[in-house]
């Protein structure tokens, strides 16, 4: 394969701005940007000088970011055209108006991580997998990150989230930021339509984001008419099971098993003194398993 960057395709702002669509998702406002540092920022920004005219499931997509940032203030850049670059603004109520309590805000994330695999699995064919916390990986390389940011309070109401999405769609191996990075055209995909991909996962996010809502965002209420969110999340999480480490704020560390979430999406780690830990922040290694040899007697993590 040819690892000189293709030219990408434009978004299709048309098809982003039909009607019909847009009901369909319940999203009242979709903005395209042909370029910006970041949508995460600058939807933070709008929603601070204009609550108002970015309501809830309110829609910012850029066809290239100059100064995309993920968790733990990363940055990277990649060519025009090339990925999925999206945020939307969050207004979590119920059925009834009230306020989703912020502690079940975490899932929000985790949403999002599920929709985008929804999305790869049905338009491009790929076998999607979620990596805790907010990681999207294809056989075990990660194609997409998510990030939530909170926004300011106003009138000492509940606070709004800016929730980030980037996908790697054209990149080429030369243009991945790690080599543990992939992107949909490498994965041999049904499809690399950036408009077609963009569009399914804004419709799955809103059907699973309504669901959460009008349950008061119970992670173990049914969603869609099916699994709860806890249950969903959990059955494609590839993080679960394994052994990993977890490099917490601070410097430190937890080497485990990760066993399960808790109800608030925390991932649970079981040290080799059989303690559990909770893990709310921080990144995640996969850890290849490691036996010890018979006659030692001690078990241990790679």
């Amino acid at each position: 394969m040819d690892d000189a960057h293709a030219p990408g395709t434009p978004l299709n702002r048309r098809e982003l701005a039909d009607q019909d669509f847009l009901s369909a998702a319940g999203i009242p406002r979709l903005e395209v940007v042909d370029s910006t540092g970041s949508t995460n920022a600058d939807l933070l920004r709008s929603v601070t000088a204009e609550p108002s005219a970015w309501p809830d499931m309110s829609v910012l997509t850029a066809e290239y970011q100059t100064a995309a940032r993920g968790r733990l203030d990363r940055h990277w850049e990649a060519p025009p055209l090339s990925s999925i670059s999206v945020s939307v603004v969050l207004k979590p109520v119920n059925a009834e108006g009230r306020p989703l309590p912020t502690q079940s805000y975490f899932w929000l994330s985790l949403i999002a991580a599920l929709a985008l695999r929804g999305t790869l699995l049905e338009t491009a064919g790929l076998p999607a997998e979620l990596k805790w916390p907010n990681d999207v990986l294809v056989r075990g390389k990660k194609i997409a990150g998510i990030l939530a940011q909170l926004g300011p309070m106003v009138d000492g109401s509940a606070p709004p989230v800016i929730l980030g999405t980037g996908l790697n769609v054209t990149l080429r191996e030369s243009e991945l930021p790690v080599p543990t990075a992939t992107s949909v055209v490498l994965e041999s995909p049904r499809s690399t339509d950036r408009t077609g991909l963009l569009k399914s996962y804004l419709s799955q996010f809103a059907v699973l984001y309504r669901s959460f809502c009008n349950a008061d965002g119970d992670p173990a209420a049914g969603l869609a008419g099916g699994a709860s969110l806890h249950k969903r999340v959990e059955a494609v999480m590839a993080t679960l099971g394994k052994q990993v480490r977890a490099q917490l704020p601070g410097d430190h560390e937890i080497i485990g098993h990760a066993s399960r979430l808790d109800d608030y999406g925390s991932l649970l780690v079981v040290d080799r003194e059989s303690r559990e830990h909770v893990v709310t922040a921080g990144d995640v290694v996969h850890l290849r398993p490691w036996t010890a040899p018979e006659d030692s007697g001690q078990g241990g993590y790679a």
